[in-house]
């Protein structure tokens, strides 16, 4: 099993506190010259939670992952990845099908 590090523990129990799927929460890290990326993947349903009205709660989650990394001397970054199914889809419809869905 792979090392545990400080700031990846806080995170999954972070986030692991507000989804209501907590099984589905895997976090990876990865450290190089930038510094430490952490991959947040969450099941689809979740992404609401963690993304926030407006991205709020993202950026809350971040602005916490700093601080860590501050008091362990690391520059840490968050990247919270798209589930590979489902989510928000363009619409294939025509210009001609949109408008006729308003019925104007």
């Amino acid at each position: 099993m792979a090392e545990k590090f400080q700031d990846q523990e806080f995170l999954e129990y972070l986030v692991k506190s507000l989804v209501d799927n907590p099984s589905a929460v895997k976090v990876d890290r990865k450290v190089d010259e930038m510094g430490v990326l952490m991959t947040l993947k969450i099941d689809q349903e979740d992404m609401g939670k963690i993304i926030g009205r407006m991205g709020n709660t993202a950026k809350a989650i971040r602005t916490l992952l700093r601080i860590v990394g501050l008091k362990n001397h690391a520059r840490v970054n968050l990247k919270i990845e798209e589930p590979a199914e489902g989510g928000r889809r363009p619409s294939k419809k025509t210009v001609d099908e949109a408008v006729d869905d308003l019925k104007l």
